[in-house]
């Protein structure tokens, strides 16, 4: 499994790469491994502002349903059309081509509370 060191996670097994003004949400190589070959991600929520730690969408998977937690608060701005279509790159390339969302945080600062890589690997045991 891969921890990028540049980017940083949540508990929640989420993570974000800030981009500009803009951060972009994934999930992590760790959740997508735990989740299984996912069918379908259902996120709603383009055009709305959300508070860090609602709920954004959601990824189903051959056998389960999970929440999809904002790491930081903010207007959700895109969802990654590639996704869309083939939901299974999440499985592919969690990092790259299967993000999530690109959102505009309402507070930069609040991504300097999240884990780091290590920290992650840390808490996911790895």
């Amino acid at each position: 499994m891969s921890y990028p060191q540049e980017l940083k996670y949540t508990q929640d097994h989420e993570w974000i790469r800030t981009e500009g003004d803009t951060v972009v949400v994934g999930i992590t190589d760790f959740a997508q491994k735990e989740l299984g070959d996912i069918v379908y991600v259902d996120i709603t929520t383009v055009g709305q502002s959300l508070e860090k730690g609602d709920v954004f969408g959601s990824v189903e998977a051959v056998k389960t349903v999970s929440d999809l937690f904002l790491p930081v608060a903010g207007e959700i701005l895109e969802i990654n059309p590639e996704i869309e279509k083939s939901p299974e790159v999440v499985n592919e390339d969690p990092y790259g081509r299967g993000w999530m969302i690109r959102m505009r945080p309402t507070n930069a600062a609040e991504a300097d509370g999240l884990l780091t890589a290590d920290d992650y690997k840390d808490l996911v045991g790895a």
